[in-house]
């Protein structure tokens, strides 16, 4: 089978490049701040085109709601009106600030959507820094998720406390990619991907009966993978430490910081989750990265429909149950 790399940010994804019926299209398009391809498979082209048009519309709709980029966005609002006014939102914001405040719970607090304002301190996706103690204590009340008062009913979002911020990007890109599967689907694909950055969501399988084939990258190895799967209706995500870091007396200092002391969590390189759902992928797999190895797959084990492989500080790696006869690892 002729395959070749979609996508290769924590996890990879391979497509067949065979085919024995049906049409299958790729289009890709810069949307939530990366790179976003989508592919459809369709009984003929037209048809792949519009669900591949109606995904990338989707995921563009959730950007307007959901991007703390876009000041009119209603994230970008209800974090303008933190300590002052509830903010009224769509039924989308509401339903991924539930899910973010589940992911907080299962994972003991290692998923904080309100963590924002510290890593801003450590300025790691530009030049990087370290900051003071002092620094860090200033910004701790502001991430207090008790602070955060959601009323679905009425659909309104308050932050209580002024200086708060909310950011879903951990969360946020497999959410969408939830929806834009959704619409595909009801656009006519029969099947399909959806990469957003390194969460993937798939449906159905290729025109020639293959599923779908996803590499995860090796967290200290630039290119080259640890080990691969198929994907047939799941999605799937990777968090890791060398996604956004820098180095300073031969420290590694990432994104990922650990909510109780607000520094780089320590004890993972990287947490592949898979899902049913990708905002259950994406939200699972920064905080059970924060939660290290041991937790963290006691976690996966407990959850249905989940699996996961975590490489832990030392280069060690699990791999749960329900996957040890399905992931392939690459000789390292």
């Amino acid at each position: 089978m002729r395959m070749f790399l979609l996508s290769i940010v924590g996890v990879a994804l391979f497509l067949s490049g065979c085919q024995s019926s049906g049409v299958l299209i790729k289009r890709s398009q810069m949307l939530m701040g990366t790179l976003v391809w989508v592919s459809a498979v369709a009984p003929n082209e037209p048809e792949a085109q519009k669900a591949a048009t109606a995904g990338l519309g989707e995921i563009r709709r959730l950007e307007e709601i959901l991007s703390t980029w876009i000041p009119e966005s209603e994230l970008s609002r209800v974090n303008a009106g933190a300590g002052e006014t509830p903010i009224d939102v769509s039924l989308e914001t509401i339903e991924v600030l539930e899910k973010s405040l589940e992911m907080d719970r299962l994972t003991e607090g290692g998923f904080n959507i309100a963590i924002g304002p510290a890593v801003e301190a450590w300025n790691v996706s530009r030049e990087g820094r370290i900051p003071t103690q002092e620094e860090l204590d200033a910004v701790r009340p502001l991430l207090k998720l008790g602070n955060l008062q959601l009323d679905s009913g009425s659909r309104q979002v308050f932050l209580k406390v002024p200086g708060m911020r909310l950011d879903i990007g951990g969360i946020g890109k497999g959410y969408a990619a939830d929806l834009a599967a959704n619409v595909m689907m009801q656009a006519g694909a029969t099947a399909g991907v959806v990469a957003i950055s390194g969460d993937i969501k798939t449906f159905g399988r290729m025109p020639d009966g293959e599923r779908f084939v996803f590499g995860i990258q090796h967290p200290r190895r630039e290119g080259a993978l640890l080990g691969q799967l198929e994907l047939e209706d799941e999605a799937v995500s990777t968090a890791g430490d060398y996604q956004r870091f820098f180095i300073k007396d031969g420290i590694r200092y990432h994104h990922i910081l650990d909510p109780r002391t607000l520094h780089p969590a320590r004890l993972s390189q990287s947490v592949t989750v898979m899902a049913k759902e990708g905002v259950v992928a994406d939200g699972l797999d920064t905080g059970i990265f924060v939660m290290g190895p041991e937790k963290g797959m006691a976690l996966i084990e407990s959850l249905e429909g989940v699996e996961g492989v975590i490489v832990g500080g030392g280069g060690e790696i699990l791999i749960s149950s329900g996957l040890k006869s399905r992931l392939e690892l690459i000789d390292q």
